[in-house]
């Protein structure tokens, strides 16, 4: 079988994150000390195992968006530096749950906190973590982000068992899946880009305007990382490549392929899915069936679409550098397949 369409063919897109690196740079310093004295604690178990992910090397967008999107709107308090911090520890959270629920045992080229430390302290850390960020939900004093943030965590929770209940159920549909996606991973993103604009007393058109830009982004964002998984690198992904298939998850890119293939190419994709037969053979049959029936193209496409519709989204905003940068960073998210 050949490999999948061709993620190499053409050289990586112009696009970069670095304006929104730059634009976030002294307030994400403010965020990175927060972080480590958040994640402090007397029990030596819980910096540990939060250090160990907090330091593995993530490019840390979401507490991004939630600070550039209250600079945008010339926010000058110090909230958005607490709110920022409270995205990344829900983040992280959410990262040592998926691990323990999808028993992964690499992160980023890192072993996961739960092959180091065991499955009952990767839960009760990210607890911890989320209680943290809570807390300093709190100390904000804004009820409208309280609100924003806790909704997306009870948002997040509700599309992790969405993902359990549909876990190597071959018959899971596009439809079923992006309702999963958009709770597991647009949720936060959403929540992320409304948050800054909430304290900065941004008008409601103008939060809507990035609350469907946060979506819209998180939504293109995890479909590449699911054509990745299939024709990516590691760098790119955070993970290794093959990680979904060998965990037997119903992606995009599988529910199109299974969909469209011959009964024979349906029965090899239920012993790879539903019977965990996912050896380095199987993964490049996989990738050649995801070749001949435009699987991973088609993945891409989708999520070109969503990016156009986070783009349209902040339209109407005025035009300042922030924005310029939330742009750019939706051609960076697509152009990981470049």
């Amino acid at each position: 079988m050949g490999v999948v369409v061709s993620l190499d063919e053409g050289k990586r897109g112009q696009a970069s994150i670095k304006p929104l690196i730059e634009l976030t740079a002294h307030d994400m310093s403010r965020v990175n000390q927060l972080i480590l004295s958040k994640a402090g604690s007397d029990v030596e178990m819980i910096p540990e195992v939060a250090n160990h992910l907090i330091s593995s090397g993530g490019k840390r967008l979401r507490p991004m968006l939630t600070l550039a999107t209250a600079r945008m709107f010339d926010y000058s308090g110090d909230g958005h530096v607490k709110l920022a911090t409270s995205v990344e520890f829900m983040h992280t959270a959410t990262l040592l749950h998926d691990d323990v629920v999808d028993e992964s045992g690499l992160r980023r080229g890192k072993k996961t906190a739960r092959t180091i430390w065991g499955n009952q302290a990767s839960v009760l850390v990210g607890d911890f973590l989320l209680g943290q960020a809570f807390r300093m939900m709190v100390e904000v004093g804004s009820i409208d982000a309280l609100d924003i943030l806790s909704t997306a965590a009870s948002v997040i929770a509700e599309g992790e068992v969405m993902q359990l209940v549909a876990a190597k159920n071959l018959e899971t549909t596009e439809d079923e899946y992006l309702a999963v996606i958009r709770a597991k991973t647009a949720a936060l993103f959403s929540a992320a880009a409304e948050v800054g604009p909430v304290i900065a007393s941004a008008t409601r058109s103008e939060r809507a305007a990035l609350r469907s830009y946060g979506t819209n982004l998180g939504l293109a964002f995890q479909l590449i990382d699911d054509a990745l998984d299939y024709g990516g690198n590691a760098s790119d992904l955070g993970k290794n490549v093959g990680d979904d298939f060998r965990e037997g998850k119903v992606t995009l890119p599988v529910i199109l392929c299974y969909r469209r293939g011959t009964a024979q190419e349906r029965r090899f994709w239920k012993k790879s899915i539903e019977d965990g037969v996912s050896d380095d053979g199987a993964l490049e049959e996989a990738r050649g069936l995801m070749s001949r029936y435009g699987a991973i193209s088609d993945t891409i496409t989708r999520a070109r679409h969503f990016g156009e519709i986070a783009r349209d989204a902040l339209a109407p905003l005025k035009e300042t550098p922030q924005k310029s940068a939330l742009l750019e960073v939706i051609d960076f998210c697509i152009d990981r397949v470049s």
